[in-house]
Parts: structure tokens; sequence; C-alpha cells
């Protein structure tokens, strides 16, 4: 007989900084999601009105040390849910985004991220993010833009994100990967195509791979992150 626990079934971790401009607009989409679940925005240190913002439209608002792996980890030792979902705050999710994740845990899944699709217009982006799925369904690695999911005790027995500025999603998913293989979703949420429209499309997706590539072939992920435009700013 399983004893009755108020514990949320999923705990959606949101890692912010310097949001304020789309951060309301945001979790507001996600009010459908807050009943049974719970919501936790962590904050970098945003200079701007992200935190005010925030704060009355989630269950809890937390601040952490700025990277999103440190933010991240910090949601997950506060949150309370069965299933942890990293969302990063310019990704939307689908509509059925609860259901297909409580239908991969149901069929025993221990983790698992959607396909992305790219907000924009230019055809590369297309080409883009159809390799992005692709790939991430051969090797069984997810990016932090594919909104990857965990049950928590998967998540604590790998040790969590590894604390480092870039890279910590496809460090995870390799921890990840030893216990068990994702649950790769055909359900699509969408990224900003900001970062690939501020510097060119092309541009960015030579300076992805190269990044990709030198931190698969053991490049540290500090030096990595100054290439990426990570570096923490001066208090």
């Amino acid at each position: 007989m399983h004893e009755l626990t108020d514990r949320p079934f999923l705990s959606l971790i949101i890692p912010v900084l310097d949001e304020s401009a789309t951060i309301a607009a945001q979790l507001t989409g996600l009010d459908q999601l807050r009943e049974g679940n719970e919501i936790l925005v962590v904050d970098g240190g945003s200079r701007d009105a992200t935190v005010d913002l925030a704060r009355p439209l989630v269950d809890a608002l937390i601040c952490s040390p700025r990277g999103r792996a440190s933010q991240m980890n910090a949601g997950a030792t506060a949150s309370r849910g069965e299933v942890l979902l990293f969302l990063h705050a310019d990704t939307r999710l689908p509509d059925n985004a609860l259901a297909e994740i409580r239908r991969a845990i149901a069929d025993g899944a221990l983790w698992g991220r959607f396909d992305v699709r790219i907000d924009g217009v230019h055809p590369l982006l297309r080409v883009v993010e159809r390799l992005m799925n692709w790939r991430s369904r051969l090797t069984g690695i997810a990016t932090g833009d594919q909104s990857i999911f965990v049950r928590r005790e998967a998540f604590t027995a790998v040790g969590g994100f590894p604390d480092q500025l870039l890279m910590e999603d496809i460090a995870l998913s390799r921890r990840l990967r030893r216990i068990a293989r994702p649950a790769c979703l055909h359900a699509q949420v969408v990224t900003s195509g900001r970062r690939w429209e501020k510097h060119g499309v092309l541009r960015t997706i030579v300076l992805m791979w190269a990044l990709r590539a030198s931190y698969f072939l053991g490049a540290d992920p500090q030096r990595l992150a100054r290439r990426y435009d990570h570096v923490p700013r001066e208090r």
C-alpha cells in the first residue's frame, strides 16, 4: 500500500539572469502546470526587475551564484517534486508537456528530453534544429534547449549538474546515459533564436560546433565559456 504524500509530481526549475523583458509572459504561460506541480525560478544575480516580476508568479524564488549549473542544482535542492524539469527562460513548452512527461515516466524512463524548434525564419535554423534532434536520438545526449527532465533519484545518483560554466547539459547527459538511455519525445519545445540572430546564424553554427568539438576533445569548460561570452561579470 502506497503512503499518501503531498509531494508534487513535477518540479519545473528555471534559471534566470536579467530576463525582465520576457519573464512575466513566460511564467504566466506556465500557470496551467502549477496544480499538482511546482515552479521554481533561480536567479543568478539579475540587475533588472526579474526577481520582482517573477516572485508572485512562482512557488519559490531562489537566489544563487551565477551559472546555469549552480542555479539549476540550487533549484533541484530546494524542490520537492518526483521529477525535475529544467527549462531555459527563453524556451516554451508544448501544451501537452506534462502528459508527455507522465507517459514517459510511466513507461519506465529515468530521464528524457523534448525535440526542439528554434524560433526564427532563417532557413538554416530548420537544418540546425533537425540536426540537434537527430544527433540527440543517435547519441543519447541532450542539450538544455531540449528541456531535460529526470527522476529525482536518478539526478541525485549522478551528482546533479557538474559545476562548470558551459556544456553542463552535455556533462549531465553523459552521466545519466551511463544508467539509462533518454526518452526522446517528439513533442517540440520552442526556444528563442536570439543568440543565433545576435551574431549571425552561420557564424553561431560554426562557433557552437567548434565549442562542442573542443569540449569532447577535453578542453576546459571555463575557457570555452569565455569564447561563448559567459565570463562571470564583476559585482
